[in-house]
């Protein structure tokens, strides 16, 4: 796989993947209720962190264009209409360590609660022991996949 290293910095998020939000109608996180249905779809998150890291690679955004996988119309919730999904392979270096993840990517378009600023990025990951919000991360993306490009005004 050819890979594109980009950096960014770990941000908290909303919460709602972890389940950790008070607020979330979403109690085990979305990503647990999910993780079925995309293992049903061909990809397997069951060994993954249930949640998401929030990675904000500004002033530039990520664009998928050909991912690895793309789900359409997945009814995980009653709560709001399907949603499409895409992941993209991205392994994690934190600490001079490399941990395997995927770019998660809820579609905005069938998306209809918790938008992130476009420069973040989501991703699912293997859990990574002492990662903090504010933490420098590398992700390395495969550009065949993803562009990372920076945002037209």
């Amino acid at each position: 796989m050819p890979q594109q290293k980009i950096y960014g910095k770990l941000l908290q998020g909303h919460q709602v993947a972890s389940g950790r939000s008070p607020n979330s109608p979403y109690q085990a996180g979305t990503i647990r209720t999910q993780t079925p249905f995309f293992k049903e779809l061909g990809l397997d998150l069951s060994p993954y962190f249930s949640g998401t890291l929030n990675v904000d690679i500004s002033p530039y955004i990520c664009i998928m264009n050909s991912p690895q996988f793309t789900f359409r119309q997945v009814n995980w919730t009653e709560a709001h209409p399907p949603e499409d999904f895409s992941f993209s392979r991205c392994p994690v270096i934190y600490n001079d360590e490399s941990y395997d993840g995927w770019v998660y990517h809820p579609h905005p378009e069938t998306k209809i609660r918790h938008f992130h600023n476009p420069s973040v990025m989501e991703l699912v990951a293997v859990p990574i022991p002492k990662i903090k919000y504010g933490d420098l991360l590398q992700l390395l993306i495969n550009p065949l996949e993803i562009d990372i490009v920076e945002p037209t005004t």
